[in-house]
């Protein structure tokens, strides 16, 4: 089964197409179309062993983004589709799913009102996520369409984990409770950690962490999430690139007195200004910090140091939370390609039962690899995400339990 893939944010669309099999699966093209809405947008195409398409040209909005990797995946030269009717199914990431939906669902009227209804909830996405479904329902309006939600992985939580001590009447009025995010990240690397250790997944105690100019951090039992460090918004949890993380609200409200900010200055401020750029002063990048550390700045030191021990006390929290842990799991552009961040969060975990690698960790980037050593109580891994497998997989059972039941209703 053929699978078109789309993450469409505020200004931009990823995709991906897949050959999905139950056993198997094969990328076939990948690509990026970024500043939609301005005169110069840039589409960036790819396909193993071949020169990467690119091209700036005008794309007003999503419907043409969309247009534009449909032209290029039945192009001649850079396609890898003979007819768009290859394509048997397209998967949508949703970034925000409410308290509607835990689990990924096949698109319909009901569901595209409910997405709608959580837009209030992620305003900078959720629009943008319809905006990808609505676009495909008119460009191929006979293939469907399934919503996977970075949220649906965290609705397993318990009430007293996800609720915040607020006046309960918020909570019935506008749904005011920890969602959580990136859930389908902690998922999947879940499952994959668990198989690449031999470990059951059913029965096993997991932290991920997924790390990256936004993280978070997973408490997971028995394959569900228990316990997840990002909450209403995608604010609350770790240090971040350009978000503050966990913040005393009443820095906001004497912020907002002595500086004059509304609500829109508060939000630009925790979201965009703070995190690692906000304590370095130069950089959201992990990367310039390390290189910037060695190089003796002190504030750049300071970041990496503040980020390392925000993650340290969630996984020590996490850790209560589950009684013990059997792994530890470090994923996303940071958590796969950082041995600064890996090194300076796993010193001093000796109390866990974590023996760490020190010099395994040393320049191991972008793989899957254990850092901890073989007698290790606790194992710690480096794994590397695949969001879109994930939706791409969800797409594909869907339809094909959805085909089933048409068979059979039809042979009936």
């Amino acid at each position: 089964m053929k699978i078109l893939v789309l993450n469409c944010g505020s200004s931009s669309l990823k995709y991906q197409v897949l050959e999905m099999s139950p056993n198997d699966n094969t990328l076939l093209a990948k690509g990026l179309v970024e500043r939609i809405g301005s005169p110069n947008a840039c589409h960036t195409h790819k396909i193993d062993g071949k020169d990467k398409y690119q091209v700036e040209k005008p794309i007003s909005n999503h419907t043409e983004g969309i247009k534009s990797v449909l032209d290029i995946l039945t192009d001649k030269e850079y396609g890898v589709l003979k007819d768009l009717s290859e394509i048997e199914a397209v998967g949508h990431r949703v970034a925000h799913g409410g308290e509607y939906f835990f689990k990924s669902v096949a698109v319909d009227e009901e569901v595209v009102e409910k997405i709608e209804k959580c837009c209030e909830l992620a305003p900078l996405h959720n629009p943008a996520n319809l905006t990808g479904i609505k676009a495909m329902a008119k460009l191929m309006p006979d293939v469907p369409q399934v919503a996977v939600f970075d949220t649906s992985f965290h609705q397993s939580m318990p009430d007293y984990a996800y609720m915040y001590a607020l006046d309960y009447s918020y909570y019935e009025k506008y749904k005011i409770r920890r969602f959580g995010f990136h859930g389908t990240s902690h998922k999947f690397v879940a499952e994959k950690a668990c198989k690449l250790a031999g470990l059951d997944l059913g029965k096993a105690k997991l932290i991920t962490c997924h790390l990256g100019n936004g993280s978070s951090i997973t408490a997971i039992e028995g394959g569900r999430s228990v316990d997840t460090s990002m909450g209403f918004t995608p604010v609350e949890g770790v240090t971040m690139g350009t978000r503050s993380g966990n913040l005393d609200v009443g820095v906001v409200t004497f912020l907002m007195e002595k500086e004059g900010l509304d609500a829109a200055g508060i939000n630009n401020l925790v979201n965009k200004q703070s995190g690692l750029q906000g304590i370095s002063g130069f950089s959201s990048d992990c990367r310039d910090l390390v290189d910037a550390e060695k190089s003796g700045y002190k504030r750049a030191e300071l970041a990496l140091a503040k980020l390392a021990y925000d993650i340290k006390k969630y996984i020590g929290a996490y850790a209560a939370v589950l009684n013990g842990v059997d792994m530890i799991v470090f994923t996303g552009g940071i958590g796969e390609n950082s041995d600064r961040v890996r090194e300076l969060v796993c010193t001093g975990l000796e109390y866990l039962g974590v023996d760490f690698d020190f010099a395994k960790n040393n320049g191991t980037r972008g793989v899957d690899v254990e850092l901890s050593k073989p007698k290790s109580k606790v194992k710690v891994w480096a794994v590397t995400t695949n969001e879109e497998l994930v939706i791409a997989t969800d797409t594909m059972n869907i339809v094909t339990e959805m085909q089933e039941r048409a068979a059979q209703s039809e042979n009936n």
